[in-house]
């Protein structure tokens, strides 16, 4: 398996992995029957944990683009200093803007969002 590769099944786990802390949150906030049901008037999350259900959303939403860009250098047999190290920032980009969005951490988010975006696009410039 690539390094490349390797930095995705990271990425893909830590992102299958986010959803646990903030649905342990909606069970100890509605409990377990408005957990799994529809409730009419449900109880709101914790903030944190709905701020951490967002940065989730945006994780799925960018593995998505990482992911194909890794998958297309991978078939086009593109694989060098500069995407190997581009999927490692990734992976930690990633986890920065995870911890930094779920606890309000002014300008961390953005910046890991970008570094993680920058990594795209250096993928990119060794496809093209």
């Amino acid at each position: 398996m690539t390094s490349e590769l390797m930095s995705l099944t990271w990425v893909t786990t830590l992102t299958a992995l986010m959803w646990m802390p903030y649905i342990l949150n909606l069970i100890a906030v509605r409990g377990l029957v408005d957990a799994v049901g529809y409730p009419e008037d449900p109880k709101p999350l914790s903030p944190w944990a709905a701020k951490m259900k967002a940065a989730h959303s945006n994780a799925v939403e960018n593995l998505v683009v990482f992911a194909a860009l890794v998958l297309i250098a991978n078939a086009a047999d593109v694989s060098n200093a500069v995407t190997v190290l581009a999927c490692q920032i990734y992976f930690w980009a990633r986890l920065v803007h995870l911890l930094s969005y779920t606890f309000a951490i002014p300008w961390v988010r953005t910046l890991a969002f970008a570094a993680g975006f920058a990594c795209q696009i250096a993928i990119v410039l060794q496809l093209i």
